[in-house]
């Protein structure tokens, strides 16, 4: 479904800075992975490559066989912070992609109704982004992804700016979505046990210059929320790998600094 190969980017601010070098990473279709690293290893920027938003320096991005060079249809991409139209009650705010795309009005207030379903928000569907709590606001931006029926689900740090009880909710939601509807997603984040939670594959990301310095694939049984799976051997094992890598990187980073 995805297929990255050899992405690299450099910035000119004052001298060239690489970023990214050589990131190589493919997806299988349903697959969920997450990119985990320091701050400064290039997650976002290869997010933003794979979303169309920024172009690489050198290196290939293909969606489902073909060269992806911007935005489109087949990707939609969550942010940290909500993005939604403050003028736009909550279910204008998820059918504004179908809008974009020209559905008819009928047709993209159904397919919208849909989706709010799906999040848990039919009966907020008329209040406005300022109504609603933060969970609730990013779960419209779920939503809003979600009903453009892409391909490939990127996110970048969802729930960061949420509080530990409802990002740990959400979660759980977006664990079930993607299970269900067998979404192909690419999760950036800084938080070890969001990543094994949500994983079949990990992906650790190294510093100076970003690249991929191991993979970890999660073989514990879905849905995680299902059962304690921080009492499995396999996630205090897993859990430990990571850490020590990501350890070693931020020491990495400060010693450059």
């Amino acid at each position: 479904m995805l297929e990255i190969a050899h992405l690299n980017k450099s910035f000119s601010l004052g001298g060239t800075k690489r970023v990214l070098d050589d990131f190589d990473l493919s997806m299988r279709p349903g697959e969920f992975v997450s990119l985990i690293g320091p701050s400064g290893c290039g997650k976002t920027t290869a997010l933003r490559i794979v979303a169309g938003l920024l172009e690489q320096t050198s290196g290939t991005v293909t969606i489902d066989g073909s060269v992806s060079t911007g935005p489109s249809r087949d990707k939609a991409i969550v942010f940290q912070h909500f993005n939604l139209l403050p003028w736009r009650t909550a279910i204008d705010n998820v059918a504004y992609g179908l809008e974009l795309q020209g559905m008819p009005k009928a047709k993209r207030m159904q397919v919208a109704t849909e989706y709010l379903d799906l999040v848990g928000l039919t009966e907020s569907a008329q209040k406005y982004p300022s109504q609603l709590s933060g969970g609730m606001r990013q779960r419209i931006g779920i939503a809003r992804a979600l009903a453009i029926d892409p391909k490939l689900l990127l996110m970048d740090e969802p729930f960061g700016a949420l509080d530990a009880l409802t990002r740990e909710h959400l979660q759980g939601q977006l664990a079930r979505i993607c299970q269900e509807r067998n979404l192909t997603t690419l999760f950036v984040t800084h938080s070890i046990d969001e990543a094994i939670y949500l994983s079949d594959r990990v992906v650790v990301m190294g510093v100076q210059p970003g690249r991929i310095i191991a993979e970890f694939h999660i073989t514990m049984r879905k849905p995680r929320g299902d059962y304690n799976f921080r009492a499995e051997p396999e996630y205090a094992q897993v859990r430990e790998d990571i850490w020590r890598l990501l350890e070693q990187q931020i020491v990495r980073a400060e010693r450059v600094a």
